[in-house]
């Protein structure tokens, strides 16, 4: 659990987003694209899942990715080379369901575009042809293009600002794209107003949809419930029934207002203790 490598790929208009590598023989040589692990940065903090984003089976360690946004991934983004995490658990979740599809669509909003980068290396490898949409407010925010550029047969970055790629939001360039021609998959992963549009537009076009859904966790082990959706009218769990599910089975307005349960405590104790007062 101790932390091999830190980069701040990242830092823009009060936005820092950082990549960080963990010495876990054990995690790296199991974990499968889509997975996740669950991290305690100290003994009082919480447990939040983060998205394993590559692995190095041979050297023992495996990369996360992350925005620095409530209080514990401040915490974390504070931490150093050298410094140990107090616990860490996983591989946990299901693996993205990898197998030649044909086409796919990707589409990575934010900091959402670190946790399709396994994903679409996995898919490539399987023999799909892959098509990339990256979403982000502007061009200092973008991540990982070069990475998903040499992954993917075509990329398109959208900005809000269009200071990079085209000015517009991802849902734009997916319905341009679903207009044109003909797509077996999409794959979905970033802030929920995205993913929501993203599986409205593509029942329209009756492709089937896949997202990766960044629910509240606690244990990540489906004893607490926090995470706790509902797919096709039956009740999942994120931790361990997905987190990858069928959007277009998603009660997205549910998976909103669950999210939004502690915002207001979370700006509280951020505001009070910030990560410089937490070491």
């Amino acid at each position: 659990m101790k932390i091999i490598s830190k980069e701040i790929i990242a830092n823009a208009a009060g936005v820092k987003i950082v990549k960080m590598s963990l010495l876990s023989p054990e995690i790296s040589r199991k974990a499968f694209p889509g997975q996740f692990v669950v991290v305690m940065v100290n003994e009082k903090g919480e447990r939040i899942p983060l998205t394993i984003v590559d692995t190095d089976s041979a050297a023992g360690i495996f990369s996360i990715i992350f925005q620095e946004a409530g209080l514990t991934t401040k915490v974390l983004g504070a931490l150093n080379v050298g410094d140990r995490l107090y616990a860490l658990v996983g591989p946990l979740g299901h693996a993205t369901e990898i197998k030649n599809y044909g086409k796919v669509i990707l589409v990575g909003g934010g900091v959402g575009i670190a946790e399709i980068l396994p994903v679409a290396r996995a898919l490539k490898q399987a023999g799909n042809y892959l098509v990339s949409i990256l979403g982000v407010k502007n061009k200092d925010l973008l991540i990982l293009e070069s990475e998903l550029k040499n992954t993917s047969d075509q990329l398109y970055i959208m900005t809000d600002d269009g200071s990079a790629g085209r000015k517009g939001f991802t849902t734009d360039m997916l319905r341009e794209l679903l207009s044109k021609d003909k797509y077996d998959l999409i794959y979905s992963v970033g802030p929920i107003p995205m993913m929501k549009m993203a599986v409205r537009i593509s029942k329209e076009y009756q492709v089937k949809t896949w997202v990766s859904l960044n629910a509240l966790m606690v244990d990540a082990t489906g004893m607490c419930g926090c995470c706790r959706v509902t797919v096709y009218g039956q009740v999942k769990f994120s931790c361990v029934d997905g987190p990858d599910f069928d959007g277009q089975g998603v009660d997205w307005e549910e998976l909103e207002k669950r999210n939004k349960a502690y915002s207001a405590q979370e700006k509280h104790i951020c505001h009070h203790f910030p990560a410089t007062e937490t070491q």
